[in-house]
């Protein structure tokens, strides 16, 4: 089988859809070299950027590597408005499937067509997005998603989306659920860690709520009471400008934190830092920073909107994500009782093992042959 996979998210900094590309491939290749399937995969991974280079990291350096030297955004608008130009056709090749890694599909004359969806949060709040996002998921993504010959999705909760909103049948939708990485859980928990929240700053992440609920705790706790510092990590957007100016004034000054974008190599040790997770997010498709924490030990305050509900299960705590004084509450409960803390950290663990990258390859090697099957027909 062979497959072309567009790796252009996980090309600079992975996070979200990038590092779901990069653990994706990791593992398809993985289960190939195990001969683990039915099937022989031929994996190729494809690239294009004016100014930066598919560099194949050792953990996928199994893979081939195609890269051509053209801007993102010409690529993306003649592929996504013109279907044009033809997968084989710019990288002179023959495949059995082109998997794109967003909504929009990689155009192919010959090839059945996968698209895989994160979620679908740009049609109800597309002024949540920007760039491309904006301007052409929600025109063009029930379009799309109708023509490919499979969609992949990483939740229940997105599957559900999808069928509701763009009208594809489940059958033609395959779950694929990221994996929890490779960690051994930490022994004990830091007394003097940090309250982390995980993710690119945007507005769909609601940190304005995050940091709603953090200054409500700043001005009414005690002060015979520790109160942990909030860490914010992960890339800063033009939308953030306004929280970062915010984190540094009163009341906040001193007790907020901003890491910026944190390598992959160093996540790790970023979470067994902390003290717990909280992931205040309006709606996530699946929520990789809560399964990572949960991974690592950690305990985890979570939104009880879109997938994160289903992630966590019964192992945190959930909350409204436009009630700032639950939110705080929830996170001072996590600070405080250190029974429930350890409860939700050892649930977590558990949970975390039931998603493995192992299988969530086979399930994507399903879904290509599923589309293999019904480009024939």
């Amino acid at each position: 089988m062979r497959v072309l996979i567009d790796y252009r998210a996980a090309l600079r900094e992975r996070s979200g859809v990038g590092e779901y590309a990069h653990q994706l491939v990791r593992a398809l290749l993985g289960v190939s070299a195990a001969n683990d399937s039915h099937w022989s995969l031929d994996l190729t991974l494809f690239s294009s950027s004016w100014k930066d280079r598919l560099r194949l990291d050792a953990d996928i350096a199994g893979a081939d590597a195609i890269d051509r030297r053209v801007p993102v955004g010409l690529l993306n608008f003649a592929w996504h408005r013109l279907r044009w130009p033809a997968a084989e056709t710019l990288t002179r090749r023959r495949f059995d499937v082109t998997h794109s890694l967003h909504p929009l599909v990689m155009p192919a004359r010959y090839a059945a067509q996968v698209v895989t969806i994160h979620d679908l949060s740009f049609l109800a709040h597309p002024e949540r997005t920007r760039g491309e996002i904006r301007r052409d998921y929600a025109a063009l993504a029930r379009d799309h998603a109708n023509r490919a010959d499979r969609v992949i999705v990483v939740s229940r909760f997105t599957s559900g989306e999808v069928q509701r909103q763009l009208g594809v049948p489940a059958d033609r939708i395959s779950i694929c659920p990221p994996g929890a990485p490779d960690w051994t859980p930490r022994s004990t928990r830091p007394a003097d860690g940090y309250v982390l929240f995980f993710g690119t700053l945007e507005p769909r992440k609601n940190v304005g709520g995050l940091l709603d609920a953090y200054e409500r705790l700043v001005t009414t706790r005690p002060a015979s009471s520790t109160l942990p510092e909030l860490v914010l990590a992960g890339k800063a957007t033009d939308a953030s400008n306004g929280w970062l100016d915010r984190i540094g004034r009163a009341p906040l000054a001193g007790h907020v934190r901003r890491v910026g974008y944190v390598e992959p190599a160093n996540r790790r040790a970023l979470y067994e830092g902390a003290r717990l997770l909280v992931q205040p997010s309006f709606e996530e498709g699946f929520g990789i920073p809560v399964l990572e924490a949960m991974t690592a030990g950690v305990p985890v305050v979570a939104s009880n909107r879109g997938a994160l509900p289903e992630v966590v299960g019964d192992t945190g705590l959930l909350v409204d994500p436009e009630d700032a004084d639950g939110m705080a509450a929830a996170i001072a409960r996590m600070i405080d009782d250190e029974p429930l803390a350890a409860a939700s950290a050892a649930k977590g663990v558990l949970r975390s093992r039931e998603f493995t990258w192992a299988q969530t390859a086979h399930r994507a090697v399903d879904a290509y042959q599923r589309a293999i099957d019904a480009h024939r027909y």
